[in-house]
């Protein structure tokens, strides 16, 4: 049988297609490379717009809140309808910065609120600086001329705690729960000596100063008798204060009663009240219905403040504030003299 001859036709064929599959192979990968990334764009793109819409909305929202760094109304009983307003006002934490700044404006906002017709403060604090309770205070103070406000302590409302529960002036009323502690009336300066630590390890403090009180209560000397006669003094006037701002606002006690009760103990509910110190003992939603009556308007819408995260805050994931009691053991570690209206601040 002859051998049969290639037929060079076919392999020209064979040839030619084989080059046109690949042809069609790498228009097909063209296209779908092409379409990966057209693909991948059109992902990138719908991600931008999503983000872009969503700072939108929450422009927006900023827009129909107001001042997203102010802070805003929330509901928590009563008539959601009613154009009226209480509002609850928590001092939950220990009074100091950031807190103080926080509380104020809440003040602030109410007291400028036509709506809001009267106040319940929440005290569930053992105090803190001298100088934000006062500052507490006198915004209190100032609600309390022309609104009423009652107090409802917490679990403690003790030293500056009760300071600022005395800015609902004379029309006020003061309630505590059945375990409420409260009082711990006075001052405190936190001092620690080192100076036998400071000898036993061989450190010498050699401040240069240009006075000699610059460096009073120093950790690294003793104090001095000269010492004690200004800090004693810095102390009494702010104790006054303390005295001076119960007598106003519970006039019912003598000053002789009130010098009686200010030696630093903590008082319990029943003894509070047996002692003058409070009116009445309730819970929260008791207090707010009291108030409400007293107003003559039961229907009352009861509104409290928040401050939601902004976006910064989401961002950056920052939301969550520090604990008062990681900020209170910086003011206590710091080197600068602080005043406390504070209960239990060990030594």
């Amino acid at each position: 049988m002859a051998d049969e001859k290639p037929d060079s036709g076919s392999k020209a064929s064979e040839v030619t297609a084989r080059n046109g599959e690949q042809v069609v192979r790498l228009v097909i990968e063209a296209q779908s490379t092409t379409r990966s990334r057209w693909g991948m764009r059109l992902l990138v793109f719908l991600l931008l717009f999503s983000v872009l819409m969503n700072f939108t909305l929450l422009s927006s929202s900023e827009n129909y809140f107001g001042d997203m760094e102010g802070p805003l109304e929330r509901y928590y009983s009563g008539d959601k309808t009613a154009t009226d307003k209480l509002a609850v006002i928590r001092v939950d934490t220990t009074i100091m910065p950031p807190f103080t700044e926080q509380i104020i404006e809440q003040i602030d906002h109410a007291t400028e609120d036509d709506d809001v017709k009267g106040m319940v403060l929440v005290v569930d604090s053992p105090g803190g600086l001298v100088a934000d309770s006062h500052q507490i205070y006198h915004k209190l103070s100032i609600f309390a001329e022309t609104k009423p406000i009652y107090v409802q302590m917490g679990r403690i409302a003790a030293s500056g705690g009760y300071y600022i529960a005395m800015g609902s002036g004379e029309k006020g009323k003061i309630f505590a729960e059945p375990t409420t502690w409260t009082g711990s009336i006075g001052v405190i300066i936190p001092h620690y000596n080192l100076t036998e630590l400071a000898d036993n390890i061989g450190v010498k403090s050699e401040p240069l100063k240009t006075g000699e009180f610059k460096d009073s209560l120093s950790m690294f000397r003793p104090l001095s008798e000269r010492d004690r006669e200004v800090w004693d003094g810095i102390m009494d006037d702010a104790f006054q204060k303390f005295l001076g701002v119960i007598e106003k606002g519970r006039p019912a006690l003598s000053r002789e009663e009130i010098e009686a009760l200010a030696t630093g103990r903590v008082f319990t509910a029943d003894q509070a009240m047996a002692s003058g110190m409070i009116d009445q003992i309730s819970f929260l939603d008791e207090t707010i219905a009291t108030l409400a009556s007293e107003l003559g308007n039961e229907n009352i819408r009861v509104i409290e403040y928040d401050y939601p995260p902004n976006i910064v805050d989401v961002l950056m994931g920052t939301a969550k504030m520090r604990s008062d009691g990681s900020i209170l053991q910086e003011l206590l570690q710091s080197p600068a003299p602080r005043a406390f209206y504070l209960m239990g601040l060990g030594q």
